[in-house]
């Protein structure tokens, strides 16, 4: 189920950044006085009311500049406004109504966004100041009073924002559709993918680093189920990223990632494992995604005896970090094993859901432990008492124990791997945290 996206905008220096550390409750954006210190786009998770929703923070919207950085932040902002259900004006009380508010206004009532005016500033409690009721010209309907520095009236702002948040059963008809990402450099195939999958050119293909600049979803339906294709812009070395376009691809494809299921790597076969594959599979690892390893342009490749196993070695070599992830070879252009992905993305995906029982992951704890002792330090032995598994996608485990110290990685790492011959997980990182026994959390 998607999240509803909230979206601060304004002109500079109003407090946006303030505020969105205030609803986030983290020190997430800078914050300085001083116009233009936000200039990317950040991202938090909110939770109001039992409400779980994304904010945006944008940089300040100077309407009218010749300006090559607030022109970028301008269009950031028109990112953030476009794919936001709600949207909080931030204007300052001190300054009164300026032509900029004005401008910001006037943007965001056509580009017909439900729209929340927060009036920051009000620092006062008791009396409202009169000085509000002058941003009634601005057409955005009741302002609400708010103190980005003291947290009052945020109350109020949100509770205004969530009643343009879409009804969560109205969302109900994506809970069976897996949402998958194709992710990799430019020019490995991945739009081609997506048509061939599809039937149709859907997604402009060219023979040319940068042709996709958004991130597209397209819904799709067959006899393996239902699925939703997010296919996002080629992702580039940063010292290679010199257009503005193409900061908001890799941005796009962040986002996209975020909100997959599943994660397609793609990679060109003719190049194997670059660097720049390394860090993009690192981006799904990180992101806790499950995620299938799609090496392209397989038809292109000079074969002999075992040239399969020894590029499947090869890859598994790079991506030692995502030895959990399948290798699937392909041709996007041919069609060559094409099918097999949607057997893997159902596969991976409810390995990520699993499940297991606390009595069966003691089980297997108690098993490892036999097999390799707790690590020792100078005559103290870690002693484990149980294991539990709190989470999914990616399942997460906690495990308790008197000395978390004495938690070794390398034990942790056996523990994995015990847990993952025994249940599988294909496919799917595994998250274990440490507790020691007097941990409050």
């Amino acid at each position: 189920m998607s999240k509803p996206l909230v979206a601060i905008v304004g002109r500079p220096n109003v407090g946006k950044s303030m505020l969105f550390n205030k609803l986030c409750g983290k020190r997430l954006s800078i914050v300085e006085d001083t116009p233009g210190v936000t200039r990317d786009r950040l991202y938090a998770e909110c939770e109001w009311c039992g409400r779980k929703f994304d904010i945006v923070d944008t940089g300040g919207i100077e309407p009218t500049t010749d300006n090559e950085i607030l022109s970028f932040m301008r269009e950031q902002a028109n990112i953030a406004i476009n794919a936001a259900d709600v949207i909080i004006l931030v204007t300052d009380v001190r300054t009164g109504v300026t032509a900029a508010d004005r401008e910001v206004a006037n943007m965001l009532l056509r580009s017909g966004k439900p729209t929340v005016l927060a009036v920051n500033k009000m620092d006062s409690t008791g009396q409202l100041d009169p000085a509000i009721y002058e941003f009634y010209e601005l057409g955005m309907g009741d302002p609400i009073a708010v103190s980005a520095v003291h947290g009052h009236g945020t109350g109020d702002l949100l509770d205004e924002c969530a009643k343009y948040f879409p009804q969560e059963e109205e969302h109900d008809d994506e809970d069976d559709r897996i949402r998958v990402a194709v992710i990799g450099k430019p020019n490995v195939g991945k739009s081609s993918l997506i048509n061939h999958i599809l039937g149709e050119k859907r997604v402009i293909v060219a023979d040319m680093a940068g042709t996709t600049r958004d991130a597209v979803d397209t819904e799709f339906e067959n006899k393996y189920g239902k699925y939703v294709f997010i296919d996002t812009a080629g992702i580039r070395r940063k010292s290679r990223v010199d257009e503005r376009v193409e900061k908001f691809s890799v941005m796009r494809a962040q986002l996209a990632i975020e909100r997959a299921d599943v994660c397609l790597i793609m990679i060109d076969a003719r190049d194997g494992v670059t660097e720049q594959d390394t860090k993009i599979a690192g981006m799904a690892h990180e992101a806790g995604k499950a995620s299938i390893i799609v090496v392209n342009k397989w038809d292109l490749v000079e074969k002999e005896t075992g040239t399969l196993e020894k590029m499947r070695k090869d890859v598994m070599r790079d991506l030692s970090f995502m030895s959990y992830a399948p290798v699937l070879f392909i041709s996007a252009v041919t069609g060559q094993r094409t099918d097999r992905i949607f057997e893997l993305v159902n596969f991976v995906n409810d390995q990520s859901h699993m499940r297991i029982t606390t009595g069966m992951l003691n089980d297997v704890l108690s098993d490892a432990q036999a097999r390799v002792q707790p690590p020792t330090d100078k005559g103290r032995r870690l002693k484990i008492y149980y294991m539990t598994q709190t989470g999914i996608c990616p399942p997460n485990f906690v495990v308790f124990c008197n000395r978390k110290d004495l938690f070794h990685f390398s034990y942790q790492r056996y523990l994995e791997n015990q847990i993952r011959a025994v249940f599988g997980l294909e496919g799917t990182p595994i998250r274990m945290v440490i507790r020691q026994k007097g941990d409050k959390e």
